[in-house]
């Protein structure tokens, strides 16, 4: 039997990384490498890591977040990620971008390390990354910001300000001025 990589879980303080929603039946019959206190079950292999747990998103030190693609039950989820996707995280260094969908509706945060980061959208550190996605999703889910507007124009409006909060240092009052 290959001699599987076990980090220790203290090298996952600070991290950011996406796992993807996979079937809990690819870890079955398999003990955990490493159970936290709350109850998440890690797995590890030599080109990832499978965590089994009810919770996802800012962990301790770490920013993790769980891509579901499929449709399971309960909320216990398991999700896998490789290595070479768990990127380094502080406050401090502007290490963030916004990435929107605009057809699924949905604004998430990505860090610049990700392959498909190409440059173009601003970086900003965390502080920074948080407020900026709040923004651009009150922009996109709410309409009392758009009262003044016509209706077939707002959907037009929602994108053009979002784009500018993605792709600008401008500010949301700057970006709603230069709009009008």
């Amino acid at each position: 039997m290959p001699k599987v990589f076990r980090p220790h879980p203290e090298s996952f303080k600070n991290t950011f990384c996406v796992f993807r929603e996979v079937a809990v039946s690819e870890v079955a019959n398999r003990e955990p490498d490493f159970t936290s206190s709350s109850g998440s079950r890690y797995f590890y292999t030599e080109k990832g890591m499978y965590r089994l747990a009810n919770h996802w998103g800012r962990l301790a030190n770490s920013k993790w977040r769980l891509v579901s693609q499929m449709e399971s039950e309960g909320k216990i989820k398991l999700g896998y990620a490789n290595w070479s996707e768990f990127y380094p995280d502080n406050d401090i260094e502007k290490l963030y971008y916004l990435e929107a969908d605009f057809e699924k509706g949905t604004i998430l945060y990505q860090h610049k390390n990700n392959p498909e980061y190409d440059g173009k959208a601003v970086l900003w550190d965390t502080s920074e990354t948080k407020k900026r996605l709040r923004q651009a999703r009150n922009i996109l889910t709410l309409t009392n910001w758009a009262s003044y507007f016509e209706n077939d124009a707002i959907e037009m409006l929602r994108k053009t300000i979002i784009t500018e909060l993605i792709y600008t240092r401008k500010t949301l009052d700057e970006i709603k001025r230069d709009a009008q």
